[in-house]
């Protein structure tokens, strides 16, 4: 399935993406905020597209705002927070039946126009955002960011990564810090929406089988006047290793959690980082892996292991489930495995299953509306123009030397144990 992207520049800092399909029988319509990721914007990042979802100018209430959906024949709306990079995106979706399932001709540009008043016409009293929604969404903010340690792997791996990247934007976390909130009220937060709608990039998506004039349509309702837009500097990628950290953090926990964050230094551009992607699996992308045969299969040590690589910053995170007592024994074999692989002792047959896991990987992204548009932002964010294909050829073509390379420009650097209480 080939997928082409029309791209459409609409005003300043303002793009717009068409993406063509008859595969779905819905459109897709998302607006993305691109904001640089910092602690000081973080929180609130997170904060206001909750509090924008809260309803609008017309539809005041979250009851109101569903019961329009409803009556729009279900279509549905989302919103979303996230970091690609050290960069912070905030996600504005609806999903709606594609035309050709609804009598009503004027229904696409409906969909359009409620999306832009969810985000242009925000619920307001006393010229800024209603004090009830700010303060229920800080609750339900707070309770998002509490909630980050009830997936104790996940917890893991993002502790490792905090730790790994505390001296760069990396280690900011999507949803900000619970310190932060009590600072923010109705009037700062308000303020803040505004300036992000004036001074960021923003990329907007349609995804489906629509009709040649929803150009010209949402060019007329999103190209709005703006002077400067803020700049989005390319993330920092270190090549070496500057400190090695080795963490552990005690927590009534059945179970402990292991974490490697490594350096691999090969940006998403290098030729090589298809490499790095194939290394990856051959090591911990499944059961076929080395991680999984030898450390859980084999020796019993592990509930679950795999590894993982982050595109835009250039880690590769491992993360295992283990016994407290096997922490020391998962640790050499995982160094073993990994300095194994960079000797070259896998075989033809371990690249052959990779390519074919990652290429199933690659090629499921078309089995969505939602994963198409978010796949061709991450490749406006990486300035790559390549189609699916053309990434699909550069997997296959890799060879066993590549592999090998880009293993050996792979090395520790924060190792996080999460143990049980009073175990050290």
């Amino acid at each position: 399935m080939i997928l082409m992207k029309e791209r459409k520049n609409i005003g300043k800092g303002i793009n717009l993406n068409l993406i063509r399909t008859d595969k779905f029988k819905t459109n897709l319509i998302s607006f993305y905020i691109i904001r640089p990721l910092n602690r000081e914007e973080a929180t609130q990042n997170a904060l206001f597209p909750m509090v924008l979802r809260r309803g609008t100018e017309r539809f005041d209430t979250n009851l109101k705002l569903e019961r329009k959906l409803e009556n729009m024949y279900g279509a549905s709306l989302s919103v979303g927070v996230r970091k690609v990079g050290e960069r912070h995106i905030e996600r504005f979706t609806v999903e709606s039946p594609e035309e050709s399932y609804v009598e009503d001709k004027e229904y696409p540009i409906e969909v359009i126009k409620l999306l832009k008043e969810l985000i242009y016409n925000p619920v307001t009293e006393n010229g800024v955002f209603k004090k009830d929604y700010v303060e229920q969404e800080k609750e339900n903010l707070k309770k998002i960011i509490e909630g980050k340690i009830n997936d104790k792997g996940q917890y893991a791996i993002e502790r490792c990564i905090e730790e790994m990247c505390k001296n760069e934007k990396y280690s900011t976390y999507e949803y900000g810090y619970i310190e932060d909130i009590e600072k923010i009220n109705s009037s700062t937060l308000y303020k803040y929406y505004l300036d992000v709608l004036n001074t960021s990039y923003i990329e907007i998506f349609m995804v489906g089988n629509y009709k040649e004039d929803i150009a010209e349509e949402l060019k007329k309702l999103f190209s709005v006047e703006r002077k400067t837009i803020v700049p989005i500097q390319r993330e920092k990628i270190l090549n070496f290793v500057q400190t090695k950290n080795m963490i552990h953090e005690e927590m009534n926990v059945n179970q402990g959690k292991i974490a490697v964050g490594c350096r691999a230094g090969i940006p998403y551009e290098d030729p090589l980082y298809n490499g790095l992607i194939l290394a990856s699996d051959i090591l911990g992308g499944g059961a076929n892996s080395k991680l999984f045969r030898n450390i859980r299969e084999k020796e019993s040590l592990a509930y679950y292991i795999k590894s993982t690589v982050y595109k835009f910053k250039s880690i590769m995170v491992i993360d295992a489930g283990i016994n407290f007592d096997d922490f020391q024994r998962v640790l050499e074999l995982i160094r073993s495995e990994l300095d194994n692989m960079k000797k070259g002792l896998f075989t033809e047959q371990d690249i052959d299953i990779s390519k074919k896991s990652v290429s199933a990987s690659i090629k499921s992204l078309v089995d969505s509306n939602y994963l198409i548009s978010e796949f061709f932002l991450s490749q406006i964010l990486a300035k790559d123009e390549r189609n699916l294909e053309d990434i699909l050829k550069g997997i296959d073509d890799i060879k066993k030397d590549e592999i090998v390379e880009a293993c050996n420009r792979i090395y520790f650097d924060t190792i996080y144990f999460l143990t049980k209480n009073n175990y050290l």
